[in-house]
């Protein structure tokens, strides 16, 4: 699994992390049971702060992407591979409505008219 993080980036280095592992899911080079690299050993290689990957890992965690296994490290979880994608698109898609001025209040009722567009 290749990492790659852009510190000129706007994007926080965690939050570049986490899109670079849904990346990975998304294309299937992550699977179900695999072993994210320990954060001790992703920080040496990116040469960035082992606190900055934890960030990156808890974000996938939330997201229900990785299970955080004290002693075992990052695993992925069974449902990461439909679900990274989705929510990368949401980012990307909530990226591009605040790009162009739209409020949380007209993006929530964009995405609600798109899932019921009958009322």
């Amino acid at each position: 699994m290749l990492v790659t993080i852009d510190p000129s980036s706007p994007q926080s280095l965690a939050e570049q992390i986490a899109a670079s592992v849904r990346r990975s899911m998304a294309d299937g080079k992550l699977r179900r049971g695999d072993r994210l690299p320990s954060a001790r050993a992703l920080a040496r290689t990116l040469d960035i702060n082992m606190h900055t990957v934890l960030r990156g890992y808890q974000i996938l965690r939330d997201e229900r992407l990785i299970e955080l296994r004290p002693g075992r490290g990052a695993v992925v979880t069974a449902e990461a591979s439909g679900q990274a994608l989705v929510i990368d698109a949401c980012r990307h898609f909530i990226s591009l409505a605040r790009g162009t001025g739209m409020t949380r209040p007209d993006i929530l009722r964009l995405i609600a008219e798109q899932l019921d567009p009958t009322t």
